[in-house]
């Protein structure tokens, strides 16, 4: 019988928010049984709090968002990855303004912060969600499917028209140690024309070559981690969006092309379908 979680100590993370440009910080602090993952804006009227799951998605542009009580916090799904991988079913997440900080683009300060705070055991039993049929939401040239599995895998192929990068395609039983060597250090990813554009939108105004790859049609700005850091990176998202249904998840994930409004849809799915979580 597996038993909630949540961190053991208090964990500080803070620099720039990635879209905004601001300054940023977490605090990831312990909570009670049956609490979920939920950020709080300390830096609002009354720290108004806002429960990580997938019917508080309010855009999926370029990050995932979830809003609640007037509040909002956007670009959650690196730490929702962190989280997910670590199994923390219970976390209070302090947060001062819209969106955490970027760190280097990845996962990897999340996962190295929660372990860092470790992991405490609670006394009420995790509500694991375990897939017990194929569920699949898709836009008709991009799909997600979850279906049953003894362990958690993800499958993902990426498409990309940019001859740079093309097809990739990756396939990862994961856990903590896949999880950490394979996963969380993939950054996100950037096409240099595209830049100007989503600033001027008001996106990516705290990106940099220091948490973002950018290539452009000559090649890659910055040397990257893997060869196919963009197919783990999509990964790493993945992992996070899916976390929005309301649990550890147990199961196969399957995607083609899928971003952040695919993957919560599917969390959605499968929130919906399945009892007390």
């Amino acid at each position: 019988m597996c038993y909630q979680t949540t961190v053991a100590q208090m964990v500080l993370c803070k620099g720039i928010g990635l879209h905004s440009g601001k300054p940023a910080e977490i605090r990831l602090l312990p909570a009670p049984e049956d609490t979920g993952i939920v950020f709080i804006r300390t830096d609002l009227s009354g720290t108004p709090q806002i429960k990580a799951v997938a019917e508080n998605v309010t855009t999926t542009l370029r990050a995932t968002t979830i809003g609640d009580n007037n509040a909002q916090v956007y670009t959650i799904e690196h730490l929702m990855s962190a989280l997910h991988i670590c199994e923390i079913d219970n976390c209070y997440i302090e947060i001062n303004g819209e969106e955490p900080p970027v760190e280097d683009g990845s996962a990897a300060v999340f996962f190295a912060a929660l372990q860092k705070a470790g992991r405490k055991t609670l006394t009420k039993k995790r509500k694991e969600i375990v897939i017990d049929k194929i569920y699949r939401v898709d836009d008709g040239e991009k799909f997600v499917i979850a279906m049953p599995y003894d362990g958690f895998r993800v499958s993902f192929t990426s498409l990309n028209e940019h001859p740079l990068i093309g097809v990739q395609y990756a396939d990862f039983e994961i856990d903590e140690h896949t999880y950490e060597k394979e996963i969380a250090s993939a950054r996100t990813i950037a096409y240099e024309k595209e830049v100007e554009q989503l600033q001027k939108m008001g996106l990516g105004l705290g990106g940099n070559l220091e948490n973002v790859i950018v290539y452009n049609d000559k090649g890659w700005l910055n040397k990257l981690r893997y060869e196919n850091e963009l197919v783990r990176h999509k990964i790493l998202d993945i992992i996070g969006d899916l976390r929005l249904a309301g649990g550890v998840i147990k199961g196969h994930i399957i995607a083609v092309k899928a971003g952040h409004k695919l993957n919560t849809q599917l969390a959605i799915k499968i929130r919906q379908n399945i009892a007390d979580i």
